[in-house]
């Protein structure tokens, strides 16, 4: 049965609703919850904005969707303090930590790799229905962007940390002592669009007989006269 891409947005909504409730009571922070929860509502106002007007394809939403309950996880917690260790140890029987050698908690370092799988797609559909880019462009840009915002967030971490100072500041820009860490996070934001973008445009290239013709066309000069 065919749901409707605004019905299926509403669904996700209250997935998200069943998680962001109970995490919503006794968070370990609150003052580090309400600064985390500040961009959820920015990000569920603009999808409601957008609703009706611009409705994204439901692979966007639900790429968003994850990103979303993977937010609200860290703002329940703080990023870390993410127990997803204990959990893989209970759940599993192992240690994601001592699996990879982490020697700190890297539940942060997941969403800004996500941030950049799970949303480089979503801005793609973006700049493909509005700015009609093609080819080369359809995917450089949604990783330019996806590049370029993660260096915003972290310059808004920056001056967040600044402006409330003490342990609401450290809590909310999550360094754990590494002077690295904004670095590292971007680096990891811009690998999952790379990852994502490429993983797009294989996929193209497998399944559209244009995508060289298409790719090859968006490289060439329009208009040779300077402006």
């Amino acid at each position: 049965m065919t749901v409707p891409n605004g019905r299926y947005a509403l669904v996700l909504l209250a997935l998200w609703f069943l998680l962001w409730l109970p995490l919503a009571f006794s968070p370990f922070d609150r003052h580090d919850w309400l600064l985390e929860n500040a961009l959820l509502v920015a990000a569920i106002a603009l999808l409601a904005a957008t609703w009706r007007p611009f409705p994204l394809s439901r692979t966007s939403y639900t790429l968003i969707f994850v990103f979303l309950c993977l937010h609200t996880i860290g703002a329940h917690y703080t990023y870390a303090q993410v127990p997803y260790d204990a959990w893989s140890q209970r759940v599993l029987g192992f240690s994601i930590d001592a699996l990879f050698g982490w020697q700190r908690n890297n539940f942060d370092r997941v969403v800004h790799f996500s941030y950049g799988l799970l949303l480089a797609y979503p801005i793609r559909e973006l700049f493909l229905r509005v700015a009609a880019v093609k080819g080369f462009w359809g995917y450089f840009l949604p990783l330019d962007l996806t590049m370029s915002t993660s260096a915003l967030y972290e310059i808004i971490e920056w001056m967040a940390a600044l402006m409330f100072g003490g342990g609401l500041g450290a809590a909310f820009l999550g360094t754990q002592g590494d002077e690295w860490d904004a670095q590292k996070d971007m680096a990891l934001a811009s690998l999952g669009a790379l990852i994502a973008m490429s993983a797009t445009a294989v996929f193209n290239a497998a399944t559209r007989r244009d995508f060289a013709r298409e790719w090859l066309d968006s490289l060439r000069v329009k208009q040779r006269a300077p402006l």
